[in-house]
């Protein structure tokens, strides 16, 4: 072969690899803990036990542990009052 077609052919391969770069091989991700794993699936509270209507994240009790949202603070003066007659409508004590 003569000089110039190996020093053509070699900057045609160092361009080459210089294109596709060097590609590490990827991890697998870490796997996430059991407990976090659960939250994810849980369902989000969009709407108020008590009237159905949008839930404002400002307005909230705990209960068992879980956050509850309302839409007004009288429906959660409500559902302090009688939280069993609403704990159904609650996406998070859905078993």
């Amino acid at each position: 072969m003569n000089l110039r077609k190996i020093i053509l052919l070699t900057a045609v391969v160092v361009i080459g690899l210089g294109l596709t770069g060097c590609k590490k091989k990827e991890q697998p991700a870490p796997a996430k803990p059991k407990a976090a794993a659960s939250a994810a699936t849980e369902v989000e509270q969009t709407v108020c036990p008590v009237t159905g209507e949008k839930i404002d994240k400002n307005i909230f009790t705990e209960y068992k542990g879980k956050k509850v949202y309302f839409c007004m603070e009288s429906c959660k003066t409500a559902f302090e009052k009688d939280p069993g007659k609403y704990i159904s409508k609650l996406p998070q004590f859905a078993k």
